[in-house]
């Protein structure tokens, strides 16, 4: 049976700053308001200061005492709230608090996501946190090559981050063993059931101690999902923070209904607004990726391209570039968006709408961190009314329109020359034809063709036909 334990909380930061809403810190007495009242090692609280955090999130107070005493986990919460910290802090108390040097091969946590990216934001999360004590940490993820991963392997590490894939090879070729891992947690737990990682998930579970302590955590959980992840864990505390898949106030989200051979024009006009500082643009598909971002380059935009089909060494570069500013326009898949946590992402584009409306929730998730406010805007076509649906059915609301299709110049006309009075209302154009006129036209006499002649003409086309139709025969 699952305890549930709901908290309908405004989203907070970690990191104080002028957007943070710090008026709600003691409106709740069983809100722990700081990092010193949770109980953590005395290291950890030293390198918490340090980053300059003083006040958990409201996810970070709640998740935090229930692994530190032990109890399963399922947290709940909008992305950007600090979900990371919720569970990487509490396991490094424990490994702190116990001592224990793991066995060669052996490791003492795992933290499973679905991405590279998140994986690596992860291990740079638990190496700050950290810094002053001993903790090992090392990450196992896809597109490299594995020798270096082996060998920090080999000698047993504390801390192992890992995706599904690369962690399943290890486990197959008996680089690491997990039969005396004391703790998991599954990150983005519903993006990791949803994208069909579930037998992998069950295959990494049934290598695990039965006794062990597990956390899910996610900005969405499903029903279905959250029924799936009722096998992996034992009475789990549900920790809900604001409302489920509802997206975070802070974000001005619309539509705009286009035709679909349109949108890469109209997304370049999107991107050449100077209220565009840093975007993240979403496509369905690794082709459609690599097409928009050289739709973009050519258009002038700095862009680049991150999906499964990229190498690490690629999927590094372009998020160095983005992270640094020298790449503006960042254009991605939902699963490998899901390692971008970048605090000054201004615009969020959906190129194409996903098929799975909570995807739209992390998509727009990648804008409005730190206390910022962000622009979510989603391109629509026809074809995607159905999705458009799903998506305002999850959130509760109907998007709000943008610019329409009929303000934005046609293909057609978009390269015109513009005329000598645009600024003048354009005259209505001549009336058809009817009564069986021709339309006149400058230099042509007009006149009325007579029906009988009309009709002696088309018979003797029809008998030449007939007559070429015989010869050719």
């Amino acid at each position: 049976m699952t305890a549930a334990i709901s908290y309908e909380l405004p989203s907070r930061l970690e990191r104080p700053s002028a957007h943070s809403d710090e008026s709600h810190a003691g409106t709740r007495p069983d809100l722990l308001t700081t990092f010193d009242t949770l109980g953590l090692a005395e290291p950890i609280l030293k390198a918490i200061a340090a980053d300059g955090y003083s006040t958990p999130t409201p996810i970070q107070g709640k998740v935090i005492p229930q692994l530190l005493s032990e109890r399963d986990v399922i947290g709940i919460a909008q992305t950007g709230t600090g979900k990371t910290a919720s569970f990487v802090l509490p396991l490094l108390h424990r490994i702190e608090s116990e001592k224990s040097k793991p066995a060669p091969k052996h490791c003492n946590a795992l933290i499973l996501t679905p991405t590279r990216e998140l994986a690596a934001q992860i291990v740079d999360n638990i190496r700050a946190y950290s810094k002053f004590t001993n903790i090992s940490t090392t990450l196992v993820v896809g597109g490299v090559r594995p020798g270096a991963q082996i060998k920090a392997l080999s000698g047993g590490v504390d801390i192992v981050v890992a995706t599904p894939g690369r962690l399943l090879d290890h486990l197959g070729t008996g680089v690491i063993n997990l039969s005396a891992t004391k703790s998991i947690v599954v990150d983005e737990a519903d993006q990791m059931l949803d994208l069909g990682f579930l037998p992998s998930i069950r295959k990494v579970m049934a290598k695990l101690p039965r006794t062990r302590l597990t956390a899910l955590l996610s900005a969405t959980m499903p029903g279905q999902i959250r029924k799936l992840a009722d096998d992996f864990l034992d009475d789990p505390a549900e920790i809900k923070v604001a409302a489920v898949s509802k997206p975070i106030e802070r974000i001005t989200q619309s539509v705009r209904h286009i035709a679909k051979q349109d949108k890469r024009r109209v997304l370049a006009d999107i991107l050449s607004d100077k209220d565009v500082h840093r975007a993240v643009v979403f496509t369905r598909t690794k082709r459609g990726a690599d097409n928009v971002c050289k739709h973009l380059i050519a258009a002038g935009i700095n862009s680049a391209a991150i999906h499964g089909n990229k190498s690490q060494p690629q999927r590094e570069r372009a998020m160095a570039g983005f992270r640094s500013g020298a790449t503006t326009v960042l254009v991605a898949t939902d699963i490998a968006a899901r390692g971008i946590d970048i605090d000054d992402v201004s615009h969020v584009v959906n190129y194409e709408l996903p098929n799975v409306p909570e995807s739209y929730v992390h998509r727009i998730g990648r804008t409005a961190r730190a206390g910022r406010t962000g622009t979510a805007i989603s391109l629509c076509d026809h074809e995607e009314m159905p999705l458009l649906r799903d998506i305002e059915k999850l959130i509760g609301n109907q998007l709000p329109c943008g610019s329409e299709a009929k303000e934005m110049p046609s293909r057609h006309s978009r390269d015109a020359k513009p005329q000598p009075h645009a600024g003048k209302t354009a005259p209505s154009p001549a009336p058809r034809a009817t009564n069986n006129e021709t339309r006149k036209r400058p230099g042509h006499q007009h006149h009325k063709i007579d029906p009988a002649q009309s009709r002696d003409g088309l018979m003797r086309m029809l008998s030449n036909i007939g007559e070429f139709t015989q010869t050719a025969a």
